[in-house]
């Protein structure tokens, strides 16, 4: 008892203390919201409550993996059941898929998945794409589904015209997910809602079972997940939910405030526990979000404090334009790094939008600065690995036809797309699923003798995998890699300079398939295999083993915390976004979002706009954000850039992009000077031994020869994701290079910067050496720091 109250505040205490009855806990950002309900379900289990009758339910792989591990350690081998939503419904529809159409084997569609699922119904249904994309259309069943709308309730409505079309093509790609024994992500939900609903010994058997459930980010549920743990929590009214309003910034997606900002209307005998210290943020950064958020009408009043010492005040840039932005907020991390003793992994830049991170990766890969961009290619995303995962879902699921698609003529084996539509064709018209299709294929009017005769043997093909289907996992995928060649296939197929070897991402599902093993002696499945990796986070892929900035969306930037934060693009019609501005609880969200950047920083904060920022290739004014005027900009730290804009030559080059000889060559250039690099010229370079400003003294023979273009060096980060290959190369930062450093210069010998101007790849150096002073352009100069 002492290691679970110990060393909790007051308001903690309570909510750890609380056993039955409903609760709400409003948490504010940096509240310890994990630690109290990590405490909260060891106390339970130390009054008394059978730890298999918890359940805890969260947004993230990543929250419910942190809260099993805090869990064990204050009460270690309970059975308590902690996962996300879409885990604890798809284990759930393991046990009833009968009763919604379904067998237990059905498969999870992941969102590629669902496109081509989708767009296939589209075609079905006949509808024109000329109003309306594929995509948009599955946007609109989405969120019709996140309301607990079926393909019925949508007939006869009268809908606005995308609406209409969705409601055409509902029916259908539900009947095909049906046919193909598969739900998309959204059904996980919307099949256990209305399971619930529409069958009450059900839903008073599972109440039973889960009697107490603690929901997680409860202000980011949406309709159908609010109608889970309602109807779980009739009987035995035990529902404990985490949340703060004020970080609702999901609602694009379907998250409803309400539910949170009506809990105690649902549950009149509720207990609320307001969470208010900070154990994150420094005071200034506190009051910078707190006073911004209390311009929201729709939230829950809390008082943010922090037993933290008055930190940095927070900083508010004003940049000439984006190029300068990025290459200011690079400067800042690489003078931190060198003067103050941090890490790249201390530092997180935050965007509205992944399209504002081009500028942001130059500037970094121009001072070796190693980075991740938490949007890149998810590993179960990769082409081979979908290719091999497809084969598995068709062992698993006999009627996922997306998988027969893509695995039907991969590797080649002379099904051609005419040949897969027409059997495409027969099982839409014998409603079948599309396997079944194949192995009638001597029946499908059309097909070509030779065509019927590479069907059967995919057919073959596929009927030796299957008698697979119960061993280990590793055997199988081994099994599978052998049996259809696919090494050769990739070796013949893989894009050159590839970043990655496609083959080691094979080797690399393998070891998944062998840990997975391991974990699951008893109970391991194929089927367990697929479900764990279909509902594989986006969130899941930061990496926080290694040394780099993270570059992320403010609204993947929500749970996590970093010790200096940039938000850049502050600015109107980016934060609050220009669709956003239509009504007032959009904008507000647009506010919330702001609040959730404001709040990941720990001990320095610069919020960032610039006079000009290039949209679609055009550089326009723009407008700081109005949410800049809430904060409290008498305390704040304000600078205004100006500009000589070192990145350009001319006017003519403001609105282009960086040109890939600004970026650092991947060969030694020995002594010699980069004196111009336009994009489309070849460099033109000093003869070894001279420096910049000694080229124009030259006689004119010797002139002549310097000004004969020379080849243009390639460039090192082409390909490159990150700068962490820069770093391994040894290369200096440019920021290392600062007034007063001793450098070594293979002609001059040792001498001291004593003076440094320019940015980016004009970054100068003077050196005083014995021989006099020499001007060195650094990303080009053969100088080295001692």
């Amino acid at each position: 008892m002492d290691a679970i109250f110990k060393n909790l505040t007051e308001a903690q205490q309570e909510a750890v203390a609380h056993v039955d009855g409903p609760m709400l806990i409003l948490a504010g950002p940096g509240s310890g919201k994990t630690r109290v309900v990590t405490h909260r379900i060891a106390n339970m289990i130390h009054q008394g409550v059978p730890p298999w009758q918890i359940a805890a339910l969260t947004f993230t792989n990543k929250a419910a993996d942190e809260m099993r591990m805090r869990v064990e350690s204050l009460a270690p081998n309970q059975p308590v059941w902690m996962g996300t939503f879409h885990r604890f419904c798809a284990q759930l529809l393991r046990r009833y898929a009968t009763m919604v159409g379904l067998q237990e084997n059905y498969s999870i569609y992941d969102t590629s998945d669902s496109k081509q699922a989708m767009k296939r119904a589209v075609l079905a249904a006949g509808v024109s794409t000329t109003h309306a994309s594929p995509e948009q259309i599955a946007s609109a069943i989405s969120h019709a589904k996140n309301r607990l709308t079926t393909p019925e309730m949508m007939q006869g409505l009268a809908l606005r015209p995308l609406d209409a079309l969705a409601a055409k093509v509902y029916p259908i790609y539900q009947q095909q997910l049906l046919t193909a024994n598969a739900v998309d992500f959204d059904d996980l939900l919307l099949h256990i809602a209305n399971l619930l609903r529409e069958n009450p010994e059900i839903r008073g058997e599972l109440d039973s079972k889960y009697r107490y459930i603690l929901v997680d980010e409860y202000q980011d549920t949406n309709l159908a997940q609010y109608a889970i743990v309602r109807a779980l929590s009739i009987d035995h009214p035990n529902l404990a939910v985490t949340g703060d309003p004020d970080q609702s910034i999901y609602g694009w997606r379907g998250a409803d405030l309400n539910n949170i900002l009506d809990f105690e209307k649902d549950y009149p005998s509720v207990k609320t526990v307001r969470l208010e210290k900070n154990y994150r943020s420094t005071p200034n950064i506190l009051r910078a979000a707190d006073q911004l958020i209390r311009y929201n009408r729709r939230r829950k009043a809390k008082e943010l404090f922090t037993d933290h010492p008055e930190g940095e005040a927070v900083i508010l840039r004003m940049f000439e334009d984006g190029y300068q932005e990025a290459d200011g907020i690079a400067d800042e991390i690489s003078r931190a790094i060198i003067s103050d003793g941090l890490k790249p992994s201390d530092f997180a830049i935050f965007c509205r939008m992944n399209a504002l991170t081009r500028s942001l990766e130059h500037a970094l890969r121009s001072r070796s600065l190693p980075y991740q961009i938490v949007n890149g290619v998810e590993f179960y995303q990769r082409r081979e690995i979908k290719d091999l995962l497809a084969y598995l879902h068709l062992v698993n699921n006999p009627n996922h036809d997306v998988a027969l698609m893509r695995v039907i003529n991969t590797p080649t084996r002379g099904i051609g797309n005419r040949t897969v539509e027409r059997i495409r064709e027969f099982a839409d018209y014998n409603a079948i699923p599309m396997l079944e299709a194949a192995r009638r294929a001597d029946q499908i009017e059309g097909l070509a003798k030779r065509a019927v005769t590479m069907v059967n043997k995919f057919i073959k093909l596929y009927d030796r995998l299957a008698i697979k289907a119960t061993a280990s996992l590793e055997d199988l995928i081994r099994y599978l890699v052998e049996e259809i060649d696919y090494e050769a296939y990739l070796e013949k197929t893989a894009v050159e300079q590839q970043d990655a070897n496609p083959m080691s991402n094979v080797d690399e599902l393998i070891t998944a398939a062998v840990e997975f093993d391991r974990q699951h002696p008893d109970d391991g499945s194929l089927e367990a295999f697929l479900e764990q990796v279909a509902l594989v986070a986006d969130t899941d892929a930061i990496d926080g083993g290694t040394d780099r900035v993270t570059i992320m969306t403010l609204h993947a930037a929500k749970g996590l915390e970093y010790p200096r934060v940039f938000v850049i693009a502050v600015e109107d019609d980016l934060i609050p976004h220009k669709r956003s501005k239509e009504t007032e609880e959009q904008f507000e969200e647009e506010r919330r979002l702001l609040f959730v950047g404001i709040t990941r920083a720990k001990e320095w904060l610069q919020l960032s706009c610039c006079k000009r920022r290039a949209v679609r290739g055009d550089v326009r004014p723009v407008i700081p954000s109005p949410f800049l005027n809430e904060l409290p900009l008498d305390e704040m730290k304000r600078i205004e850039s100006t500009g000589n804009r070192d990145w350009f030559d001319s006017e003519d080059d403001y609105d282009q992009s960086y040109p890939d000889s600004w970026d650092l060559p991947d060969e030694d250039v020995g002594s010699d000077q980069v004196c111009k690099t336009p994009s489309d010229e070849p460099a033109i370079v000093a003869p070894a031994g001279f420096e910049i400003d000694e080229v124009s003294q030259l006689p004119p023979e010797e002139l002549a020869a310097a000004m004969k273009p020379k080849k243009k060096a390639s460039v090192v980060v082409a390909g490159l994701k990150t700068g962490a290959d820069l770093l391994k190369a040894g290369t200096t930062p440019l920021m290392s290079y600062r007034e007063g450093t001793t450098v070594r210069h293979p002609e001059h010998g040792d001498g001291t910067i004593i003076e440094v101007t320019g940015r980016g790849p004009k970054r100068t150096a003077k050196v005083q050496f014995d021989g006099g002073e020499h001007s060195f352009r650094l990303a080009y100069a053969n100088l080295e720091v001692i």
